[in-house]
């Protein structure tokens, strides 16, 4: 049987994961395929990470990358290690040694992915990537290949299981948010620190890599809007609830003619969206193509086996010969894509869930009312519930779409009125 040697640099959690898999004596690839990934080395800093798996003694193991980096006998390297260094400087290495790359290496792609395409151009070699959206999703391979004959208008979806999680447990146990949390990071869900994940980071990076290929263009990562999900109230997700919708954390992409929108944020879907249903560490993305229509993909987005099996994937794809003729043939990858720019988000239209804090008397409603429609916010719907023991009550209203700019003016005024006594909370809605 035909083999092609692989080097794994990072035995952390994912590359475990694909040493496992590589070294399974009951592989399924010996069953389907004619030329199998075989591991000859792995490379991790951490002299405890060789415990993590029973690794074979033919098996060269190392605490420095460049061994694999400089082995004439590997063609793929795997960077599994995380963050941008030393990985990026590993994989310009790996291509410069004229060896092909997979990595799960979300941040490193969306911050640097152009320039590190075009040196894989350069050195005639290829950069896989499956694993680093939707962990065994293969949303990559679907937005890519699937979906080539669509015009992708829109891309948007859960992303991040940790935040998934801690909304989930906020939504169905009545949960704060820090109890929530916390209970995510014993769970293993959630890091000790965990503001890549509950910032929106997280999902921000990965809705590049997601709009890069869906919609062929370039654009500068730093201009996308994010917002985490650490000051969502318990109280908005009730009394969204009552008017019917759930509270998730989405990352959105939507094009137009002159501009598209990359933006993470807390949002409210309809109670019977598909993805109101995606609870717990599951992900889940909605694609809207020309041809197709509506397209969900729904997994486990991380974990270390559905990580892994993106990466052998990908390790497959290369060693078949498609992963060459995909980076070769696609102008994604090519650095002569248009740039388009992202549009701020005070120019999105879209509806939008208001709470107020109000002094419970006559004529407020029609004083926050008349402000909105100065600024063509019209109103869809209004709950008011009975005082609180201060004597203020939450006014909530769900508005029809309007511009947030506008939004943004009329909520500014409206804090000045002296019957508003605490902040007001907006969450965004997508239907």
């Amino acid at each position: 049987m035909k083999t092609f040697n692989v080097g794994v640099v990072g035995m952390g959690t994912v590359g475990a994961g694909v040493v496992k898999i590589l070294l399974g004596k009951n592989s399924p690839l010996k069953e389907k395929l004619g030329c199998i990934p075989l591991l000859k080395g792995v490379a991790d800093r951490n002299p405890g990470a060789k415990n993590r798996v029973d690794l074979p003694s033919e098996i060269l193991y190392t605490d420095d990358a460049k061994v694999l980096l400089h082995n004439p006998d590997i063609q793929v390297i795997a960077e599994l290690i995380g963050g941008v260094h030393p990985a990026k400087e590993i994989i310009m290495q790996a291509l410069e040694s004229g060896k092909d790359v997979v990595t799960a290496n979300k941040m490193l792609l969306a911050l640097h992915g152009s320039e590190l395409f075009k040196k894989a151009r350069q050195c005639g070699k290829s950069i896989s990537f499956e694993a680093s959206v939707g962990g065994g999703i293969p949303v990559i391979a679907a937005v890519r290949d699937g979906l080539i004959a669509n015009r992708i208008d829109s891309i948007f979806g859960i992303v991040n299981g940790t935040t998934n999680y801690i909304l989930t447990k906020m939504t169905k146990e009545n949960v704060k948010y820090s109890d929530a949390l916390a209970e995510a990071q014993r769970m293993g869900y959630a890091e000790k620190d965990p503001s890549m994940d509950v910032d929106g980071i997280d999902s921000s990076h990965k809705l590049a890599i997601l709009a890069r290929i869906g919609f062929g263009t370039d654009f500068d990562y730093k201009q996308i809007y994010c917002e985490g999900i650490s000051t969502i109230d318990l109280s908005d997700i009730r009394y969204a609830h009552e008017l019917g919708y759930t509270l998730k954390l989405l990352a959105v992409a939507k094009r137009t003619e002159d501009y598209i929108e990359l933006r993470v944020h807390p949002t409210l879907l309809p109670n019977d969206h598909p993805l109101s249903t995606v609870n717990g560490v599951f992900n889940a993305i909605c694609i809207h193509g020309d041809a197709v229509g509506e397209t969900m993909l729904y997994g486990k987005g991380a974990g270390q086996m559905p990580t892994a099996s993106a990466v052998v994937a990908d390790l497959v794809d290369v060693g078949l010969g498609r992963a060459d003729i995909t980076f070769r043939a696609m102008k994604t990858f090519s650095g002569n894509c248009e740039c388009i720019p992202i549009a701020d988000i005070l120019q999105i239209q879209t509806r939008y869930y208001l709470r107020f804090t109000v002094v419970d008397k006559p004529g407020v409603l029609a004083k926050i009312s008349g402000i909105l429609g100065n600024y063509h916010i019209s109103i869809a719907s209004v709950i008011q519930h009975e005082s609180k023991e201060n004597g203020n009550v939450p006014l909530i209203m769900m508005t029809h779409s309007a511009e947030e700019g506008n939004l943004q003016k009329a909520l500014a005024e409206i804090k000045r009125l002296d019957v508003i006594k605490d902040s007001t909370r907006f969450l965004r809605v997508e239907e």
